[in-house]
């Protein structure tokens, strides 16, 4: 099983097939827009920018499952991270990470790299650090910013 194996719903619910972003460097984060951590976006963004050209794709996922904080349809979400943070990577449709619907695609992340509490995700910007090979580096923790990682993303690049 690799990482290119799973598809997962795109914000208007169509299928995208992961195997479409072969060879490219993945950052792949569950995120929320009510959220303490939610100004993370303008980070996740500065590094979109910086090195979507180099090889990098952001993959956000929305999640509502801590504290309620990804409310709204996937559109609603959208809309705000555009109008708010610029946001030009994609959104994925909104999944949930833990418990009985998690998403196969987090299943795998979690089955590669454990956390603190162990295959749980523990809150919202969550992020898992993919190879161009298809292989997850790293897991990163809700706290650690997306300037913190940026000399991993560009180890990888």
């Amino acid at each position: 099983m690799s990482i290119y194996d799973f598809n997962v719903k795109k914000r208007d619910g169509s299928d995208f097939s992961l195997s479409e972003l072969q060879g490219k460097v993945l950052l792949i984060v569950n995120t929320a827009t009510g959220c303490g951590f939610t100004p993370q976006y303008e980070g996740l963004q500065n590094l979109y920018t910086k090195y979507h050209d180099k090889g990098l794709e952001i993959l956000d996922f929305p999640c509502n499952q801590f504290g309620s904080q990804a409310p709204g349809s996937n559109d609603e979400i959208h809309e705000f991270c555009t109008l708010k943070y610029k946001t030009e990577f994609d959104q994925f449709a909104k999944i949930d990470v833990n418990g009985d619907e998690e998403s196969p695609l987090y299943t795998y992340l979690k089955d590669q790299k454990g956390g603190a509490l162990g295959k749980k995700i523990k809150w919202n910007f969550t992020k898992f650090l993919v190879d161009r090979s298809g292989n997850v580096i790293d897991r990163f923790s809700p706290t650690t910013t997306p300037e913190k990682i940026e000399q991993d993303i560009v180890k990888l690049l």
